[in-house]
């Protein structure tokens, strides 16, 4: 089946990413059980990147969800992307609603029909979901193998993939490129002055409110 074909290099990319994200999450002191549970229940790729770096930088898990809850916002513009395709059923949209990433939604809308699109959402939706927590249980599972991540510089790990998943952007727009550099100056600007995770934070929120400041003036 086509669909399945084209959903299966997305599948094999966040398997690996999946099985780095366990391993290097158990590897940094972590329990086996919070990365597991973290993708089964946050399901976000970059918020849980974002918000296991902050814990194991030293932040407090208050300000590790609320940094993975900022960055995950751009689902519920997803959502509405894909509301109409999903289903009407409840039960489909609850599902549909957990499964939405940008993987899943770019899929979805590149498809040429109504019935074509429902049907690319929910094989590379469930097919990304079983795959992206499989790789994540693995890794969990042989992190402890790891030792001391220091001693592998794994302690960058999280950065350099944050970093890899921004970059396209910034290449590609000038937009972005000028709201990482004000999140950038606001995080070095606090960093000596409040705990860890915090100045994730407040770069995140003067972007928000850059990014608005457009829209606000054009209406």
């Amino acid at each position: 089946m086509s669909l399945v074909r084209d959903s299966s290099l997305v599948w094999l990319a966040s398997g690996i990413v999946g099985v780095s994200f366990g391993a290097v999450s158990v590897a940094g002191g972590l329990p086996v059980w919070v990365p597991v549970v973290m993708s089964l229940v946050v399901y976000a790729g970059s918020a849980q990147f974002s918000a296991v770096g902050v814990l194991l930088a030293g932040g407090g898990p208050v300000a590790a969800a609320a940094t993975g809850l900022l960055l995950n916002t751009r689902t519920a513009a997803f959502g509405l992307a894909v509301a109409d395709i999903i289903g009407t059923g409840r039960a489909s949209r609850l599902l549909g609603a957990h499964l939405v990433t940008d993987e899943t939604v770019a899929f979805a809308l590149a498809q040429s029909d109504p019935v074509r699109q429902r049907r690319a959402f929910w094989i590379s939706g469930l097919g990304l979901f079983a795959v992206w927590n499989t790789g994540v249980l693995a890794g969990a599972l042989a992190g402890g193998a790891l030792g001391d991540t220091a001693r592998y510089g794994l302690d960058a790990a999280f950065p350099a993939v944050l970093v890899a998943l921004v970059l396209p952007q910034l290449r590609a727009d000038a937009t972005v490129r000028r709201c990482a550099l004000l999140g950038a100056v606001v995080a070095l600007a606090v960093t000596p002055a409040v705990p860890a995770g915090v100045p994730v934070l407040l770069a995140l929120a003067g972007l928000f409110l850059h990014r608005r400041r457009p829209v606000e003036a054009a209406a």
